[in-house]
């Protein structure tokens, strides 16, 4: 009796003979998606479409079977099957917010490393060391805080390295500076602190992940030398004292030892420490308070940002509740990748990577300032992977629709200011984005929105 009914739908299906079932099923899969087949509508029988198509009716019993099963189609007992009538349909799926698009073909934005520079040999070579030695409770669950192997070995390293007076006890590995500013505004909160300044300018990613923890975000300026330290009212404070984020000066040892003594919890953002071209780079603010300084630390830009690596050397009172917190998320670094890092670091293969980087970069810049007009120079200290042109906020405002004509993703500091009309205005040039052999064609758009600003 069933194939007594009419279907109401177009039984034309984007499908080749022969192509079999779990074709046959894909296309009218797309067809409901796509409308031609209309929610509540009934569906062509089995023996009709079997004769359609040309194949055995056994073969469309069990595609209408099987799509019954996944919610597209509606069957019951002595009822024509159909289309059903919700979770089907092309509201079915709807357009995400965070849909794809299409990217410039040249990218200068500030906190991306290249990451054609990544040393897969010598990430290899430690992977393989690693998995040698690694005894099998290694694969069970991590210690939240982060492998102890890692743990001392950073330790040692960002001591010699950046000055740091760091406990493996109270360092703790995150999943990137995302997941580390989002814990310590969650720890600072479950303290009874519940406002955090950042400098201002900022990168405003971080800021808002900061106010998701729970934080109550305030500004302080920057000026040539630094955070403003006697404008700062609030609890807590981030800072990146070696490099200003985005603006690129260093701190003045004055307001470095001024904000030690605040009595703000400091968290220092050591973000791109690594990479200072014109001379040593100044040591770590956390050495001048280790019980009030919260130093930042991370592999993001010296290997990859995808690794998802970052740790915090932490005051002690500050221990239990970042660990609290960090539980709390339920995400930790895979713990392969810690050892492999640590072996890295423990062979030198890590410090000789980071010198092979910042000889590229250093490069960079260099080929970038030489690029500029004679009437642009750099901000700041030579150093990391962005540098910043002061300009008018005028010509600032100018900067997107150039940039959009050339494919040039850049930013302006516009994005990153949070009050007053004193603050800078100015072009953030990103040059540790493009891979090596993208770097000529990136600094030719450069150049081109240079000469129409």
């Amino acid at each position: 009796m069933a194939d007594s009914w009419s279907s109401s739908v177009d039984a034309h299906l984007d499908w080749a003979p022969g192509s079999g079932r779990k074709a046959l099923a894909d296309a009218v899969r797309k067809a409901i998606r796509d409308g031609r087949w209309q929610p509540g509508a009934v569906v062509p029988s089995t023996r009709a479409l079997a004769h359609d198509l040309g194949i055995a009716r056994g073969t469309v019993t069990r595609v209408y079977s099987d799509l019954a099963a996944e919610g597209y189609l509606e069957s019951s007992q002595g009822a024509p099957t159909k289309v059903a009538t919700a979770g089907a349909g092309p509201e079915a799926i709807p357009e995400t917010a965070y849909a794809r698009k299409p990217s410039p073909r040249w990218n200068l934005e500030p906190g991306r490393p290249d990451p054609s520079l990544f040393p897969r040999d010598l990430w290899a070579t430690a992977a393989k060391r690693v998995l040698q030695h690694t005894p099998n409770e290694t694969f069970g669950y991590g210690e939240p805080r982060g492998s102890l192997v890692l743990r001392t070995t950073l330790a040692a390293y960002i001591g010699r390295s950046r000055g740091v007076i760091a406990d493996p006890a109270r360092i703790v590995v995150c999943a990137g500076f995302s997941q580390a500013i989002t814990v310590l505004g969650k720890a600072l909160q479950d303290l009874g602190i519940t406002e955090m300044a950042f400098e201002d300018p900022s990168f405003n990613r971080f800021r808002n992940l900061a106010e998701a923890s729970g934080q109550q975000i305030v500004g302080v300026p920057v000026d040539e030398h630094g955070l403003r330290v006697d404008q700062l009212t609030s609890p807590s404070v981030v800072v990146t004292p070696a490099h200003q984020a985005p603006i690129g000066v260093t701190m003045a040892p004055n307001r470095r030892t001024a904000l030690a003594g605040s009595g703000a919890i400091v968290i220092e953002d050591d973000y791109d420490g690594e990479f200072r071209y014109d001379r040593h780079q100044v040591g770590a603010l956390q050495a001048l308070a280790p019980e009030r300084v919260v130093y930042s630390g991370t592999a993001s830009k010296s290997l990859a940002p995808s690794l998802r690596l970052s740790w915090l050397a932490l005051p002690r009172f500050l221990v239990d509740p970042v660990i609290a917190a960090l539980e709390a998320t339920g995400t930790h670094p895979g713990v392969l990748e810690q050892l492999i890092l640590a072996d890295m670091i423990s062979t030198r293969a890590y410090d000789r990577h980071v010198r092979r980087c910042r000889a590229e970069y250093r490069s960079r810049r260099d080929k970038v300032v030489a690029a500029l007009p004679a009437h642009l120079k750099p901000h700041g200290i030579s150093a990391g992977l962005h540098l910043m042109l002061p300009l008018s906020r005028e010509v600032e405002a100018t900067v997107p629709g150039i940039a959009a004509r050339h494919s040039l993703a850049i930013h302006t500091l516009a994005a990153h200011r949070m009050t007053g009309a004193d603050n800078p205005n100015g072009l953030i040039v990103g040059y540790g984005a493009p891979a090596r052999n993208q770097f000529a064609g990136t600094l030719n758009a450069l150049q081109k929105l240079l000469a129409e600003l």
